[in-house]
């Protein structure tokens, strides 16, 4: 169930997954799963109080403290809402704040994304649902809830109405009806799906070439400062970092996704 695509990014209902050039983060810590991976070659990995790691991929729990050096590498970075059904299947992954991927996983993985620098969103989203998502029954899609996530997506850049009430009126169901039905469908309740669906749209305005006052204009946000609070709480970096690592991604995947 693909949202949309930027330059190097897709972005998934509750996720965000991004990949280009390597690069080398002090400590620091997201609210939510994320998954790092080497396209070629490894990285060095390390939390509190460890020595540095060198690997091909790692999971790291929402919230755990870690420093990645991989600026020799071309990386895939999965951010990943928790609650959602690819967080779940990421956790279920899970031993520690910072499980290290086995070599022959990592390798599989590559041999299904291919060459790293010909890699496409429609590419990452078939390795997700056939890697990631393996096990994993997703529930149809109820004409109902398709039809609130169309008038999500259509009006998120916009003051729109996303309450509970507004949005089972639109699927024709009950509040109580909805939400459970949505949840169940999409992996993720209202709430914070919307604050994703927001911080997706701001991210891949910024990946496209906006300013961080447009693009948390262009996502919903408050303003600036509402989308850097976001962005640095659930990512663990600032929309100045992404727009720094901008030209990288655009030079190491030139054809439009």
């Amino acid at each position: 169930m693909l949202v949309s695509a930027a330059p190097g990014a897709l972005l998934w209902p509750a996720a965000m997954l991004v990949w280009g050039p390597g690069y080398r983060s002090s400590k620091h810590k997201h609210h939510c799963v994320q998954l790092v991976m080497a396209l070629k070659g490894t990285f060095r990995v390390r939390g509190p109080r460890r020595r540095w790691t060198q690997c091909g991929a790692i999971l790291v729990k929402p919230d755990a403290p870690h420093e990645v050096e991989a600026v020799d590498a071309h990386v895939l970075l999965a951010f990943v809402e928790s609650e959602s059904n690819l967080g779940a299947a990421l956790l279920a992954r899970l031993g520690s704040d910072l499980s290290i991927i086995p070599d022959r996983t990592v390798a599989q993985w590559r041999r299904s994304l291919g060459d790293p620098e010909r890699l496409d969103a429609g590419r990452v989203e078939v390795w997700v649902q056939q890697h990631l998502l393996s096990g994993r029954r997703m529930p149809r899609l109820h004409p109902g809830v398709r039809k609130a996530l169309q008038t999500m997506r259509e009006e998120i850049g916009g003051g729109g109405d996303f309450s509970l009430s507004r949005m089972a009126q639109v699927a024709g169901l009950s509040p109580s009806r909805f939400m459970h039905i949505f949840t169940e469908a999409v992996g993720v309740p209202l709430r914070p799906y919307i604050l994703w669906l927001r911080l997706q749209r701001a991210c891949g305005e910024l990946m496209r070439g906006a300013s961080t006052i447009a693009s948390a204009q262009r996502a919903g946000f408050a303003d600036a400062a509402h989308l850097t609070r976001t962005v640095r709480r659930m990512l663990g970096m600032t929309p100045g970092e992404i727009i720094q690592r901008r030209p990288k991604v655009r030079a190491a995947f030139a054809t439009p996704h």
